[in-house]
């Protein structure tokens, strides 16, 4: 509240279900009645800052069995809307990898029993991984769940497609599962293809509804110790990581068992949702596990499936926030989940209903994803970047890159976590002046593109066409596909050219909460 003082102490976390460490001293700190001053940014062209890693490279999905789906959701057939998310996010996002559950349930007919001996079949998996692949994508290959003819309990399940989250009623049987899948991949893709892959044991195990091991901890242990193993004596370079626990749980004891028992580890995995990522890779490094990557498999705004904000403009700079936390201390940060044609917990039953996905059914773009976009569009090679103002650092931050053809682009965002103000605050509104150094005499192009409330908004867009065409149904027709399919586009404005002074070229512009500009600065050609 304005003029109220408020005292402030803070405390680390090594891990979310570690101790916290010594508290910090108190701080008091007020509201700001007064207008805020601008944030200032200033970029120096000429001064490489490093690279900009490309953690979103790695996306996750619903069970890729939809692909084959030859069934409807919102009048679309769900396998061949399915495959264009994926491409999309091939093309336009730059993934390179995607994670889904359920690639050893009874769905796929992986595992059973005959006579009490198992028998394998992998077709559908070879289905599924040859369409991967065929959309220049590489599958994680996430270990779950548990065949019906292996598991201790069969009627153990989870989600509407009821895997199984039991453990295996032989631990030579999962191992020998792992392993003949392994090596059946690396026979049909391929060593030196199977090797840029990743194993990633279970799912979410440290959750009762994933999985039933009593003792929980100790059972999953045992379950990665046997696939690890099993997978690893195919090739000792095949990628294998856990425990894929969520809220960034067991990191530790998973990493003394590994430590203890002498286990291999690629890739620490974990998930979060609702904040930026710890640095996990802290735990590794007091380890001096030094060659293991740190890969979170899921992150999302919410972890809550039919939740308005995951089509609100709210998510685009939480997605910023978030990749730019993790830079430098994790490989990848995968968004859960690329398209809105998920089944968990049923099938959506309408177009705008809150789904997890970056795109909707019909593969309109959410500003979340046009966040995802604009990142992809940035250079590798970052510049220097000092920002000053109330908020600079936190509420408001940014990415200032350049290209080999001398282009430059400056990636702003302002976004706060605090889900309340979800709908926008205009006391965090904020005017950027920025200003750029280092450019030489080169004369630039200048545009300006915004992910807001009013910018690059599916869901605005798609109410205000409603209400012209009067409609409250659940869906759009064919034809009004056809309209927001047309209008499914980047806002982006050209910018009148700038012009310098003192080798300084400045351009200002507000930044909305929550909001996302990219100023991009195209060099003119004689």
């Amino acid at each position: 509240m304005p003029d109220r003082t408020y005292w402030y102490a803070v405390a680390a976390l090594r891990a979310a279900d570690g101790a916290p460490g010594k508290i910090s001293d108190k701080v008091q700190a007020s509201s700001n009645i007064r207008p805020p001053a601008p944030i200032v940014m200033r970029v120096d062209a000429s001064a490489s800052a490093g690279k900009l890693e490309q953690v979103w490279h790695m996306v996750g999905s619903e069970h890729l069995s939809q692909l084959f789906d030859t069934s409807k959701s919102g009048g679309k057939v769900i396998g061949p809307d399915f495959e264009e998310s994926l491409r999309l996010a091939r093309t336009e996002l730059g993934a390179t990898l995607v994670r889904a559950h359920n690639i050893l349930s009874d769905e796929l007919g992986v595992y059973r029993e005959v006579n009490g001996e198992p028998v394998y079949d992998f077709t559908k998996i070879d289905q599924i991984f040859d369409r991967v692949r065929a959309l220049g994508l590489r599958p994680i290959v996430e270990l779950s769940f548990m065949p019906e003819a292996l598991a201790t309990d069969p009627t153990a399940t989870i989600f509407s497609y009821g895997g199984i989250v039991s453990p295996p009623k032989d631990w030579r049987r999962w191992a020998e599962l792992n392993q003949k899948l392994a090596r059946h991949l690396v026979e049909r893709y391929g060593l030196e293809e199977v090797r840029e892959w990743g194993f990633e044991v279970w799912n979410e195990p440290n959750l009762g509804g994933f999985w039933t091991g009593n003792p929980r901890e100790q059972s999953y242990f045992r379950l990665y110790q046997e696939a690890a193993r099993a997978i690893k004596s195919v090739d000792n370079k095949l990628k294998v990581g856990g425990p894929a626990t969520a809220a960034a749980g067991w990191i530790e004891s998973f990493l003394d068992y590994v430590l203890k028992n002498k286990l291999p580890l690629d890739f620490l995995s974990t998930h979060t949702y609702g904040n930026p990522p710890l640095n996990v890779g802290a735990a590794l490094k007091s380890r001096k596990m030094k060659n293991v990557e740190v890969w979170w498999t899921e992150w999302g705004i919410t972890p809550s499936h039919f939740n308005p904000i995951n089509d609100l403009p709210f998510g685009a700079p939480f997605v910023l926030h978030g990749m730019a936390a993790v830079q430098g201390n994790a490989k990848y940060l995968a968004y859960w989940v690329i398209s809105d044609h998920f089944e968990e917990l049923g099938r959506p039953q309408a177009l705008f209903h809150g789904g997890f996905g970056l795109l909707t059914v019909g593969n309109l773009r959410k500003p979340r994803y046009w966040a995802l976009k604009l990142l992809e569009e940035l250079g590798t090679e970052r510049i220097k970047l000092e920002m000053g103002g109330d908020g600079a650092g936190s509420l408001v931050d940014a990415f200032a890159t350049r290209k080999p053809d001398g282009s430059i682009y400056v990636l702003a965002w302002n976004g706060t976590l605090d889900q309340t103000k979800a709908g926008g605050w205009g006391l965090l509104d904020r005017r950027v002046i920025l200003k750029l150094r280092g450019l030489g005499a080169q004369k630039y192009r200048a545009s300006l593109a915004r992910v807001d409330n009013y910018n690059s908004n599916a869901l605005a867009r798609y109410r205000a066409l409603a209400e012209h065409w009067g409609t409250t149904s659940a869906w759009p027709t064919e034809d009004q596909w056809k309209i927001l399919k047309q209008g499914d586009q980047l806002d982006e404005r050209t910018l009148p050219a700038p012009s310098m002074e003192a080798g300084v070229l400045t351009v200002a512009f507000d930044l909305p909460m929550p909001g996302v500009a990219r100023l991009k600065l195209i060099p003119e050609t004689k």
